[in-house]
C-alpha cells in the first residue's frame, strides 16, 4: 500500500511522475478519392493512409502537494515523428476535406443569406474549396490559412483563434490541464482519483450533471485492488469522463492483468442509450457530437472505422472496415496494484459536411459525418521496469506461497510429534 501511493519515498513515484513506458502515437488519415463527385451529391470513397509514428513523451511539472491529501501537476507531452515506423512521410500530400470552410459553412448555416453570401465572395476570391490537398505535417501541426481572419471579420468570434490552424497544433508541447488528483496517504482506496480539472469540480460542456461530472482519474493508474467489474477516467481530449467495462482476465508477459474496453453504449446516442442523452444533440449511435467543447464546430469522435457504430455511418462512406482486432480500444491493468501493464487507446475524429444554401463551395454535398483520421496511443511495460515489476509482484509472492507449503508441509510432523509427546506425558503424570 506505501508503494502505490503518490508519495516521493514510493516506489511508484517516479513512474508517476515520469512515465517510464515508451509511448506511440499512431496516425491514421482517410485521404477522399472521388472529392469533386462528392461535391456532386455522390457517396464519399476513402483510402485509409498511415501509421505516421510519433514517439510520445510525457513528463509532469508543477507537482504541489496540498493540505488535503491531494496533489496537483501539469503533465506535458512531446511528440518526435519516427520515419523508420511510420508508412509514409509528413512531406505526403493527402486530398482531405477544407476543415476550416465546411466547418464554418455549417456553423453559418442559419445566419442571413447575405452574409453567406459575403462568405461565399470571400472564398471564391480566396481560391477556397469543399477539398483541400496538404501534406501530413501542415494537416497536423497547422498551417497558415488567410481564411481565419476573413471569418473572423464577417462573423466576430465564430472561431476565436487566431494563427496556424491544425487538427494537432495544441498538442505537442502543451499540457492537458491542471489536474488535482488524491494522493491516497489517508485513503489507499482514492489513491489518483481526481478531485478536480482546472479547478473544476464538473465541466459545463454537456446538457446533464451526470455527463459534466469529473470521475474516476487521470488515466495513467488507478487504485490497488482492483475489483473485475469496470474503470473510469476523465479524458481531456475527449471533454469527458470515460467507463471502460471488465472483458477478461489474462498475463502481460507473465504479469496478472485485467483488460478492460469500451463498451457499446460508451458513444451510444439518447435514443439507444438514455443516460447518453445529456450528450446530444446526436446523430446515430456510435458518434459523439464534440462541437460544444471545439469552437462549436460540427465534428464527432468515434471509434476508428465507426467500429461499434450504427451500420448507416459506414454505409455512407466507401472504404470503412470496421474491425474489433484493429479498432477497439484496450487497457490491461495489474489488478493488485493499479498500475497499466499493456494499452490501446484509439479514437477517430470525424467532421459533418453538407450542402448550405448560399455558399456555392458546398456545391451539392449530401449530409454525411466523414471520417478525417484515427489515432492510437500505444504503450507497455518493458525492459528493467518490467522485470522489476515481475520480480516483486509475481516472482516473490509465488516465492513465498510455495515456501509457505513447504513449512506447512514440515510443520505437520512437529505437530504430530509434538501431541503425541505431550499425550504421553500426561499419561505419566497420571501414573504417579
Amino acid at each position: 500500500l506505501q508503494n502505490v501511493r503518490i508519495d516521493p519515498s514510493s516506489i511508484s513515484f517516479n513512474m508517476w511522475k515520469d512515465i517510464p513506458v515508451p509511448f506511440y502515437m499512431s496516425v491514421y488519415f482517410f485521404e477522399v478519392l472521388n472529392p469533386k463527385e462528392v461535391l456532386q451529391g455522390a457517396k464519399p470513397a476513402v483510402n485509409q493512409r498511415g501509421p505516421y509514428v510519433y514517439r510520445e513523451f510525457r513528463y509532469k511539472t508543477n507537482i504541489t502537494f496540498n493540505d488535503n491529501d491531494t496533489v496537483s501537476f501539469l503533465e506535458y507531452r512531446k511528440l518526435f515523428f519516427r520515419p523508420d515506423l511510420s508508412n509514409g512521410s509528413e512531406d505526403e500530400y493527402i486530398v482531405v476535406p477544407n476543415i476550416l470552410m465546411m466547418g464554418a459553412a455549417v456553423m453559418m448555416e442559419d445566419l442571413p443569406n447575405f452574409v453567406k453570401l459575403l462568405l461565399s465572395g470571400a472564398l471564391a476570391g480566396l481560391k477556397q474549396e469543399a477539398f483541400m490537398n496538404r501534406t501530413v505535417r501542415e494537416i497536423m501541426w497547422g498551417y497558415e490559412d488567410p481564411l481565419i481572419d476573413t471569418i473572423n471579420a464577417l462573423v466576430p468570434g465564430l472561431i476565436p483563434f487566431k494563427g496556424k490552424f491544425g487538427l494537432f497544433v495544441e498538442l505537442n508541447n502543451s499540457n492537458s490541464g491542471l489536474f488535482t488528483v488524491n494522493t491516497g496517504m489517508k485513503n489507499i482506496s482514492k489513491v489518483h482519483m481526481v478531485d478536480s480539472w482546472n479547478g473544476l469540480k464538473k465541466v459545463n460542456y454537456w446538457r446533464s450533471d451526470g455527463c459534466n461530472m469529473i470521475n474516476g482519474t487521470s488515466g495513467e493508474m488507478w487504485p490497488p485492488f482492483m475489483p473485475p467489474t469496470s474503470l473510469e477516467f476523465y479524458s481531456p481530449d475527449a471533454c469527458r469522463s470515460m467507463t471502460l467495462v471488465y472483458e477478461q482476465s489474462g498475463k502481460f508477459k507473465g504479469v496478472p492483468t485485467y483488460r478492460f474496453v469500451a463498451p457499446k453504449t460508451l458513444f451510444a446516442n439518447g435514443t439507444d442509450y438514455p443516460p447518453n442523452e445529456g450528450f446530444c444533440p446526436c446523430l446515430q449511435s456510435g458518434i459523439q457530437n464534440v462541437s460544444s467543447c471545439r469552437l462549436n464546430a460540427p465534428m464527432f469522435i468515434s471509434h476508428p472505422h465507426f467500429y461499434n457504430a450504427d451500420p448507416v455511418l459506414v454505409d455512407a462512406v466507401e472504404g470503412l472496415k470496421p474491425s474489433k482486432d484493429q479498432h477497439a480500444l484496450f487497457l490491461d491493468v495489474h489488478p493488485m496494484t493499479g498500475i497499466p501493464m499493456n494499452c490501446s487507446i484509439k479514437l477517430q475524429l470525424n467532421l459533418y459536411i453538407k450542402h448550405v444554401s448560399g455558399i456555392i463551395q458546398t456545391g451539392k454535398i449530401k449530409p454525411v459525418v466523414l471520417p478525417l483520421l484515427w489515432f492510437a496511443e500505444s504503450g507497455s511495460i518493458e525492459g528493467s521496469v518490467l522485470k522489476q515489476f515481475y520480480t516483486n509482484l509475481v516472482l516473490i509472492p509465488s516465492l513465498l506461497e510455495y515456501l509457505q507449503y513447504i513449512f506447512l508441509g514440515l510443520s505437520v510432523p512437529l505437530i504430530i510429534s509434538a501431541a503425541v509427546f505431550r499425550a504421553k506425558s500426561q499419561v505419566s503424570a497420571r501414573r504417579h
